[in-house]
């Protein structure tokens, strides 16, 4: 598990709209390292403007936009189609059936469908450490034995 994947971000703390913020100041807000931050950068996922000296700036929006990429990334999706679905996600009321190409909804189909044998695959291993648990439990021992 990412480290970042669980932390609890205070949105109230963003900049106003028009107010920018270094990569320092998004990376404390999200709870990305700022290194990440670079990779989506550099996967066409983010689009910083950039200040005189080089710096990157980002606007109050990017807070949401790179908790979306953590969430799709934690499900398992690939920068390859989170690049290509993030647009419609930023819009989700205007989406319409012909704005995924059959190549990107192939994708999608492939990905749901690899996400299903995942969530099967963990299901059986839930399932048999309960097992093993109750298993414990039932030879009178009250807890397994890496509780005591």
């Amino acid at each position: 598990m990412r480290p970042w994947s669980n932390l609890h971000i205070d949105v109230k703390a963003n900049p106003p709209d028009g107010v920018f913020m270094r990569i320092g100041q998004l990376s404390r807000r999200t709870g990305v390292p700022a290194r990440m931050l670079r990779y989506y950068e550099e996967q066409d996922l983010l689009h910083p403007e950039r200040a005189a000296n080089g710096y990157r700036l980002y606007d109050a929006a990017a807070v949401h936009r790179v908790q979306q990429i953590r969430g799709l990334l934690d499900s398992g999706l690939t920068t390859e189609i989170i690049r290509r679905i993030l647009p419609f996600l930023d819009r989700p009321g205007e989406i319409h059936p012909g704005c995924l190409s059959d190549e990107v909804a192939a994708l999608l189909k492939e990905e749901a469908d690899r996400i299903t044998q995942r969530v099967e695959c963990l299901s059986r291993n839930r399932d048999a450490i309960l097992a093993y648990l109750a298993a414990v439990q039932r030879d009178g021992d009250p807890a397994p034995p890496s509780v005591r």
